[in-house]
């Protein structure tokens, strides 16, 4: 079973992302809706998803395809896991409800917060009450405040990080040299200028 992907991400939309894992191998994964927004923003940059592996598909009619669904922790997916015992709840119907942060949505069920699971896409009355029924004490560990969200870089310099991880540099190497290079020099908005930059800090670090 594969348990964990790196690589690449390639192409990313709100409901797919494109891994490019290396040697002639391209994954194509399911993914939270919570989560496309920071995957639009690392196009080009490593990343690493933990998976699932699920079936897809009517078996009597012979239409079944093995799918892949990756989260950005190992907490997100356990909560995946327990989220789709809910009865009504299936695979397609829970990544599309998963709109709001895992914390945020725990916390709604630990605090029987009905309203605010009916805010989520796929969610009515009735599901939100089945949810809270059967989930209520089994999800306080997931709940809390959302994580911090990534720092955003400017257009110029994502695409420099994005050269520099192409170039061999690991992607948290890169966008931490370029962070160093914009606190120094934050008028810099091409591209080349800040790689440049880069590796004049680079080349002075050693």
């Amino acid at each position: 079973m594969i348990a964990r992907i790196a690589g690449i991400l390639k192409a990313a939309d709100k409901a797919t992302v494109l891994i490019d894992a290396a040697g002639g191998l391209w994954y194509e994964l399911l993914v939270p809706a919570c989560d496309a927004e920071r995957h639009a923003r690392r196009l080009g940059q490593e990343v690493v998803l933990h998976t699932l592996h699920f079936i897809e598909g009517d078996p009597s009619r012979g239409m079944q395809q093995p799918r892949l669904i990756g989260f950005c922790s190992e907490a997100d997916r356990d909560f995946f896991r327990i989220f789709t015992t809910v009865k009504g709840v299936g695979v397609r119907k829970a990544l599309r409800a998963m709109a709001r942060p895992v914390a945020e949505v725990a916390a709604a069920i630990q605090n029987k917060d009905a309203g605010f699971l009916v805010a989520l896409p796929e969610i009515g009355k009735r599901t939100a009450e089945q949810i809270i029924a059967e989930l209520t004490g089994k999800v306080d560990a997931f709940a809390g405040p959302p994580p911090e969200p990534a720092p955003v870089l400017p257009e110029a310099a994502s695409e420099a990080v994005s050269v520099l991880v192409q170039l061999g540099e690991r992607a948290a190497e890169a966008q931490a040299l370029v962070e160093r290079v914009l606190a120094v020099s934050p008028e810099l908005d091409a591209p080349e200028a800040i790689l440049q930059a880069a590796y004049r800090v680079k080349a002075g670090s050693r």
